[in-house]
């Protein structure tokens, strides 16, 4: 059982406090109680994101976010019982009370199952020619190049080792022989790696058509080869199995600042005067997760990328396409100024 007192908030500290409690605490999940130490609610990453999908501010008092009636048990059941009733709801974690409703504990799945190990791929796309990073990718595949001491594609590896995941497979195309030479099979991460060449450019989607058709009948994760980034992707694993649709992908909100002044014109006459606006939007992260019945649509021939995929999906009325917001440190490697950045936040990735 976890220290529940580091996970602990009141219903009116922020989102902000949440996220930063949530991300420290390492167990998934915050609890909300009253001065008292009495439950009212709790926090997950699930509420999190919907949270930042429906425009919550970061200044916004949890008390609008959290789960008021969160499955609990009282003190007493064994790990044997807890894991039972928690395997049965399908949950990853559960506050203990007492019998006057005081949070007495928070039990996790992590805690209860030792070392778990998921089945599910992991597809990285590291084909591209990288021509934006010139003269840096000259002689160097991008997904090569380091940060800190370590390549980017190396740094992603790692991530997704530490939270179990270690079927992978590589899509190469440019300076391949340099990406397999530098992995090999994954044996000395205690992995296992394929690859799949791409004979011409396939785009982002295009080469998930290229693996195996005997592949696990599980959703399999797909990741840029050059992004840098904190999120949990066992969350997000957990994320797209909790909500029932075909695919997730991974949003990031981006703010466009216009340099002018912004006239609203109504009937020829001048109605407003905004100064600078600032517009925010949700962008592609570069991250999904696909049921594997959505890969057998692509035939590894023709060039496509994500998100004419995915809407060409949508139009035949696929079960629909989840929104994992990031709020997360993540940094797209694509120009010599974002390398830059990512050198510089290395130490976020250290060991």
């Amino acid at each position: 059982m976890i220290s529940w007192k580091k996970i602990l908030i009141k219903p009116d500290d922020t989102l902000e406090l949440a996220i930063k409690v949530l991300h420290e605490g390492g167990s998934r999940i915050t609890i909300v109680a009253d001065k008292n130490n009495k439950l009212l609610g709790t926090v997950t990453d699930g509420d999190i994101r919907r949270a930042l999908i429906n425009k919550l501010t970061m200044d916004s008092e949890i008390s609008l976010v959290m789960n008021k009636n969160p499955v609990k048990v009282i003190e007493g059941f064994s790990k044997k019982d807890l894991l039972q009733i928690m395997s049965s709801k399908g949950l990853i974690n559960m506050p203990i009370i007492d019998k006057n409703g005081i949070i007495c504990g928070v039990e996790t799945i992590e805690h209860l199952v030792a070392n778990p190990v998921l089945k599910n791929p992991v597809f990285l796309l590291a084909g591209g020619f990288g021509k934006r990073l010139h003269p840096l990718t000259i002689e160097t595949p991008k997904p090569l190049l380091k940060i800190g001491r370590s390549p980017i594609i190396e740094t992603i590896i790692e991530q997704f080792i530490e939270y179990g995941f270690h079927e992978f497979y590589i899509s190469t195309h440019y300076k391949s022989e340099q990406i397999r030479e530098f992995f090999k099979d994954g044996s000395q991460y205690g992995i296992n790696i394929y690859y799949v060449h791409e004979n011409e450019p396939l785009g982002t989607a295009g080469s998930l058509g290229l693996l195996p058709k005997q592949l696990t009948d599980l959703p399999i994760i797909v990741m840029n080869g050059d992004l840098l980034t904190k999120v949990n992707f066992k969350n997000l694993l957990d994320f797209h199995n909790a909500n029932d649709a075909d695919a997730t992908m991974c949003i990031r909100e981006y703010e466009s600042q216009v340099p002018y002044g912004v006239v609203d014109i109504h009937e020829g006459k001048i109605k407003q005067i905004t100064e600078k606006p600032i517009h925010k939007f949700f962008v592609n992260a570069g991250i999904y997760v696909l049921n594997k019945n959505l890969i057998s649509n692509i035939d590894g021939k023709t060039y496509v990328d994500m998100p004419e995929f995915l809407q060409t999906e949508l139009k035949n009325k696929a079960k629909g396409i989840n929104a994992f917001p990031i709020h997360e440190y993540w940094l797209d490697i694509g120009r010599t100024e974002e390398y830059n950045k990512a050198k510089q936040d290395a130490s976020l990735f250290s060991k």
